[in-house]
């Protein structure tokens, strides 16, 4: 790992402002490489903003050679509005992840074509016919090259960044350059580990209908000393770089490449928290599935099929790994010294697969805490938001929720992969007081 710059923070040279189609055209017509890219005259490009997450701008353009998506950071929440205000300089932080990105899993996220930082302003290869992996699963379309691709990165990136791989000198460059997008961490730590087990203005849930349960977690205090544990986790285990993001709207797939996005959360953080986003949305997929119906039980094959990636999301991931870490391992982490020989090698396995039981138990955690404030919380999943019936929506979401109180408050009695689908499958099939 080479060493990063410090950011310089907000205090980016030149004027800020937000581009909007007109200012765009004629920002990208001042950039010859990128006009080139594009091709024809600028009057002609086609430019769209499709940004439907909840930060920041995303224009798609056009031209007659090629396409480019262009993301520019507001300087405030999109969901939410100018009241929210959040610093620029998060475009930095995830121009600086997905150039780590680049390098240590290549072909697994978009080129980057041109950055600004006094604009946040990045563009990127446009990716084609590519769409975002939450909405195909919503459709009940089948991926099947996503687990191989989607255990690389993972197993990539958090190995690579770790004290298994790098010195103490070198991961600590790495903490310090990624340490300012404390903004980003901090609606983490809130949105996600403290607002959906408290009164918190921006929370909402399916009402009526979750309303009980709502409260439940507001009074639930085994939840509460769970979601406190994961949340010190979160602030204190700088393991990895992680993407701090990592969900089905957050990747672009088809059915033959993955294509990961967004990591604007990018910090050093713990390993567990970017697994566990992924079982989390592939979980949510699964529960919601039956509220995309269109008879009963058109979907079971998709279903059996996001049962199995569920499964092998987490095996393939441990494998990988621990690949990595028996052949790849030069950092200051375990030294070989004290490892020699048939007894060291024997406890140094041993070793490694007590940590990856510790990851295990922590992605479970965290898992849980993604379901639960994509429900219970300010921002939802459109797996559960675009179920029309609201009542089969909040029949899908408390299955989710039982399911996640579970895998959050007793983490420890889920001993593998197989045993969070296991009761996936039997939470399917129960129906809450106010469905009978």
């Amino acid at each position: 790992m080479t060493s990063i710059e410090r950011p310089p923070g907000d205090a980016r040279p030149g004027p800020y402002r937000i581009l909007h189609e007109a200012e765009l055209r004629d920002y990208l017509a001042g950039l010859p490489d990128v006009a080139d890219t594009l091709g024809g005259a600028p009057e002609s490009w086609s430019i769209s903003e499709v940004g439907d997450g909840n930060l920041n701008l995303v224009f798609i353009v056009k031209g007659t050679v090629g396409g480019m998506a262009v993301k520019q950071a507001l300087p405030y929440v999109r969901l939410v509005g100018e009241s929210w205000p959040l610093p620029l300089s998060r475009a930095h932080y995830e121009y600086l992840a997905l150039t780590t990105h680049a390098r240590l899993a290549p072909r697994l996220v978009p080129q980057i074509l041109y950055h600004d930082e006094a604009l946040a302003l990045t563009a990127m290869e446009l990716l084609s016919p590519h769409i975002i992996m939450r909405r195909g699963l919503i459709a009940g379309t089948i991926y099947p090259r996503f687990v191989e691709d989607i255990t690389t990165f993972m197993a990539r990136m958090l190995f690579f960044t770790s004290d298994l791989a790098i010195t103490a000198a070198e991961k600590k460059e790495g903490v310090a350059a990624f340490a300012g997008n404390h903004a980003l961490c901090k609606i983490t730590e809130d949105l996600i580990f403290t607002d959906p087990y408290r009164e918190a203005e921006q929370n909402r849930w399916t009402s009526p209908w979750l309303d009980r349960t709502a409260a439940a977690f507001r009074e639930d205090m085994e939840a509460h000393v769970a979601i406190s544990r994961l949340k010190l986790k979160f602030m204190s285990q700088p393991e990895a770089l992680i993407h701090g993001d990592l969900h089905t709207g957050s990747i672009m797939v088809t059915e033959s490449e993955t294509r990961v996005i967004d990591p604007e959360f990018a910090f050093y953080g713990p390993m567990a928290f970017d697994i566990g986003a992924i079982i989390a949305n592939l979980v949510m997929a699964y529960l919601a599935s039956p509220g995309h119906e269109r008879t009963s039980g058109d979907r079971r094959v998709f279903q059996a099929w996001l049962v199995e990636t569920i499964e092998k999301v987490w095996t393939e991931f441990e494998r990988k790994f621990l690949e990595l870490w028996r052949t790849e391992a030069r950092g200051d982490a375990y030294p070989t010294s004290l490892f020699v020989g048939s007894a060291g090698a024997l406890h140094l396995e041993a070793e490694r697969q007590r940590n990856m039981d510790q990851l295990f138990r922590d992605t479970v955690g965290f898992a849980a805490a993604k379901i639960i404030r994509r429900i219970l919380g300010l921002a939802h999943n459109i797996d559960f938001e675009w179920i029309e019936d609201t009542r089969l929506r909040a029949v899908c979401e408390a299955r989710s929720l039982r399911l996640a109180r579970a895998m959050l408050t007793d983490a420890k009695s889920f001993t593998n992969i197989a045993a969070v689908t296991k009761m996936a499958r039997e939470v399917n099939d129960w129906r809450p007081d106010f469905a009978a």
